[in-house]
């Protein structure tokens, strides 16, 4: 139960601090990537396989036409075929609740073990 606890709070912080973009209003911008790392966030809570050590995985992502999330790649240090079938069982084509403009994220994630 710890262990999710922990993982839950790196999962938020990571996607905090996920993407910048150069954009004509910054500050719209950074509140749709903040909604956006919410939702992810949600659909990343508890994994199904335990955490034996502490790594970190960059998950890239788009968003597509009908504002699905789409995993393109997931380069991780760990166990790496769990760890992809996770993220992209989790993430691949869910429907964002907040519309999102057609791009490339790369969103970085901390998992911690206790």
């Amino acid at each position: 139960m710890k262990s999710i606890k922990i993982l839950l709070i790196a999962v938020l912080i990571a996607f905090s601090n996920t993407v910048s973009a150069n954009e004509k209003n910054p500050v719209e911008d950074k509140v749709k990537i903040s909604v956006i790392s919410k939702q992810i966030q949600k659909l990343l809570a508890n994994p199904n396989f335990p955490v034996e050590q502490n790594f970190f995985v960059k998950v890239k992502l788009a968003v597509n036409n009908n504002n699905e999330i789409v995993v393109l790649s997931v380069y991780s240090e760990g166990n790496k075929e769990t760890i992809e079938a996770f993220i992209k069982s989790r993430l691949n084509y869910k429907k964002l609740t907040s519309k999102a403009e057609k791009k490339v994220f790369i969103v970085p994630v901390k998992m911690i073990s206790l």
